[in-house]
């Protein structure tokens, strides 16, 4: 049965042992559609988080879902065009039964402006990366990554431990608020700036974010004797960034760490003008964009002037995947860019041997799944030394939302190996229900974005937007449940395109092969795109892999 949410109350947390489609495949997607809900940021609006990503265009769209995904044969495949169900088409029992793309326009027509249009006259909604896609599992997913990026910096600049370190943030969202339980969890002191108060109260009534401060100065006395004391404290504090940070600087406060994960990539409907309300913004979205998206930029000018600032007196900041250098630069902050992004600058190495943010998902609501899942993780992975620490970290710190998760960082091969062994759990019954395997887009074959995940490629292939195209056809080909290609929406039209994955273990020897095929020709071309662009980890990964890269 489901469970109540206390938070949406009008969206349930799915669970239990009844079905209600013709089979388990196709309920473990309907129940990843309503667990995005269930955990999203404005679900009566369908949106999930980002300001915009959406699970579905419209509610009449939503109820076309659910009624195809309840109603259709395991050899049909129900196709989704930006949200909205299109087709319910006989294939076969290997095809994908959701194959969707949300939000892919033409390149020369792919703009804000163009998006906003189309949006408004009800022809297309972006799916966020995994909103659209119904894989999103609050923000444990993205919490393990945040984590990482802390610890390298640590190792990189502060002897490998951050306690006793001031980090500087701001947003809040459902992306973002993953940050203030990341760096307490990598022994920081950090501050989270928002400008909205109800999303700070969110994040520290479901254990993200510890304490609320009154104001600045109060905020900056906890931080200071938290960094005095060694200890690791998250403090949000409701403002704009683009306010608090250029204050911050003026009062020659310099934090160790420096990044910012506001709605920047979206003037329009995330990021907030400093000097305006909420409501003041909800009021110009409709018929002033173009006051709003001057006034946002302007901001955001002022916003990363401040982190350059930082970064000039030593701190290190860094671009946390939100556009916001980009719109800077459009600001005329020629030098925007000085900020480094995050993968570049500190994962590519992992994504260059297909180690990513890898996900799970317990279809039968029982936490205890998630549980023998993190058992079974410890047993097969002993010598894993980021998944060992992710994982007894992730126990004591992180509270479930929605139907419980785990993500956890694993790479080719390692993928495969978990998820079958976990299909043999379930078929044996010790697991209480199938667990739904995905991962995040931004992932080592799936996402091409210049200003983030293929920033400044060994090979100059940044812009090339072939790999994604090429891992969802291998994905159908390779019989995942749930195949999408996503490109951007809002701010991000015209910046990316990504693919993502779900694939079902309900025990059956049909999952594991579905399993095996789809999660190791996942991974394997994301080595494969990585070694065509000259990194020599995908090189020794293919080598010690055997995984069938093509030398020309």
């Amino acid at each position: 049965m489901p469970k109540a949410n206390p938070r949406h109350p009008n969206f349930p947390i799915p669970g239990g042992p009844q079905l209600r489609a013709k089979g388990w495949r196709q309920e473990a997607l309907l129940r990843l559609l309503e667990n995005v809900l269930s955990v999203g940021e404005d679900p009566d609006n369908l949106v999930v988080y980002a300001a915009l990503g959406k699970a579905a265009r419209s509610w009449p769209a939503h109820r076309a879902i659910v009624k195809a995904l309840t109603e259709m044969d395991e050899d049909q495949t129900l196709v989704i065009q930006s949200g909205k169900p299109v087709g319910l088409l006989k294939t076969h029992a290997k095809a994908p039964l959701v194959i969707m793309a949300n939000c892919n326009i033409v390149g020369q027509w792919a703009k804000a402006e163009v998006f906003y249009e189309l949006q408004r006259k009800g022809l297309i909604c972006w799916g966020g990366l995994t909103a659209g896609a119904w894989q999103y599992i609050g923000s444990q997913g993205v919490i393990q990554g945040t984590y990482e990026i802390f610890m390298r910096i640590a190792e990189r600049r502060f002897g490998g431990d951050l306690s006793g370190r001031f980090v500087l943030t701001a947003g809040l969202g459902g992306m973002g608020g993953a940050q203030p339980l990341a760096g307490r969890m990598a022994g920081a002191a950090i501050l989270c700036v928002d400008i909205d108060a109800e999303r700070a109260k969110k994040r520290r009534e479901i254990g993200y974010l510890q304490e609320i401060a009154p104001d600045l100065d109060a905020a900056l006395a906890m931080i200071d004797a938290a960094v005095k004391e060694k200890r690791a404290l998250s403090v949000g504090l409701v403002g704009n960034a683009a306010e608090i940070y250029p204050e911050i600087a003026r009062r020659g406060i310099v934090p160790d760490v420096v990044t910012d994960q506001t709605s920047a990539h979206d003037l329009v409907y995330g990021y907030v003008p400093k000097g305006m309300s909420l409501d003041q913004v909800k009021s110009l979205r409709d018929y002033g964009q173009g006051q709003l998206m001057a006034a946002s930029r302007a901001s955001i000018v002022e916003h990363v002037t401040a982190m350059l600032d930082f970064q000039k007196k030593g701190a290190e900041v860094f671009d946390n995947g939100n556009l916001i250098r980009t719109q800077a630069r459009e600001g005329g902050v020629a030098n925007a860019f000085d900020i480094p992004i995050f993968t570049e600058a500190y994962l590519r190495p992992l994504f260059a041997r297909a180690i990513g943010p890898f996900r799970w998902m317990a279809l039968s609501g029982e936490e205890s799944d998630i549980a023998r899942i993190d058992d079974l993780l410890l047993e097969m992975f002993p010598h894993n030394r980021i998944i060992t620490n992710w994982i007894k970290l992730a126990r004591q710190h992180i509270p479930f939302e929605g139907l419980p998760a785990r993500i956890a960082w694993l790479g080719h091969g390692e993928r495969t190996a978990l998820a079958r062994r976990v299909n043999e759990l379930v078929a044996s019954g010790e697991l209480k229900g199938p667990v739904a395997f995905s991962r995040d887009h931004l992932d080592a074959g799936a996402m091409v974005h210049p200003n983030i995940m293929t920033e400044r490629m060994k090979d100059g292939s940044d812009a090339i937007a072939d790999w994604p195209l090429l891992d969802a056809m291998l994905l159908c080909s390779s019989m995942a449940d749930l195949v999408v290609v996503h490109s951007g929406g809002g701010g991000y039209a015209g910046y990316m395109t990504s693919s993502g994955v779900t694939v079902v273990a309900d025990g059956t020897a049909a999952a594991d092969e579905r399993l095996d095929h789809a999660l190791t020709n996942d991974t394997a071309l994301g080595v494969i795109r990585y070694a065509d662009a000259g990194y020599d980890e995908s090189f020794e990964e293919i080598a010690a892999k055997g995984i069938g890269h093509v030398k020309v």
